[in-house]
Parts: C-alpha cells; structure tokens; sequence
C-alpha cells in the first residue's frame, strides 16, 4: 500500500493507497476538496467536522440520484447481503474520514 499526501480545504492529509488507485484516489479527493470549499464558501457553516459531513451527504445522495450499485435496492433475496454490503462500504469510508481528519476529531 502506497501513502499519498493531498489536501483538503488547504489542510494536507497523508492517506493510505492501494497499488495502482493513486489516480481514483486523486479523483475522490478533488471531488471531496470541491464540495467541501463550496459548503464552506457558502459561508453559514465553518467547523471542519459538519462541512465534512454535509459533504459525505451531498456526495451520497449524487450517487443515489444516478444509480451507484451501492444506493438501496428493491427488496429481494439479495437484498439482506446487499444490505450487509453497503453498511460495510459506510463503515469503510467512516474510517477513512475519521483517519483523515485526525487532529479535527472524529465524525462518529
């Protein structure tokens, strides 16, 4: 696992990478960077933890809205392991937040 350092609403952060997903890496953090300035250019919010999870919630709902495989799905005989799937990538992308954010505190 490589490590890369990037930045956030101008904050450096050094995540850890899996070989070869430097570039999808890159991606997510330009778009996590961009709603989080825009939440916080907006001007009513500033502590780092509420942009940062306005932002997870805006980015969640984009992808519900265009059909990700990890939005809800009808209910059927996957849908418990479907279920089981999601809380695991939720669970995920918390630790991530949380190591990333570090010094600011945890979300959860």
């Amino acid at each position: 696992m490589n490590q890369l350092e990037v930045q956030i609403m101008g904050q450096s952060y050094l995540l850890g990478c899996p070989e070869g997903g430097e570039s999808r890496l890159r991606d997510a953090v330009q778009r996590v960077d961009a709603a989080m300035c825009k939440i916080r250019d907006a001007g009513k919010i500033r502590a780092r933890d509420r942009i940062a999870v306005l932002a997870a919630l805006n980015l969640a709902f984009e992808l519900s809205d265009r059909g990700e495989p990890n939005t809800p799905r009808a209910a059927d005989d996957t849908s418990a392991a479907a279920g089981v799937h999601d809380q695991a990538v939720l669970t995920s992308l918390l630790k991530r937040l949380d190591d990333a954010l570090g010094k600011d505190g945890q979300l959860l």
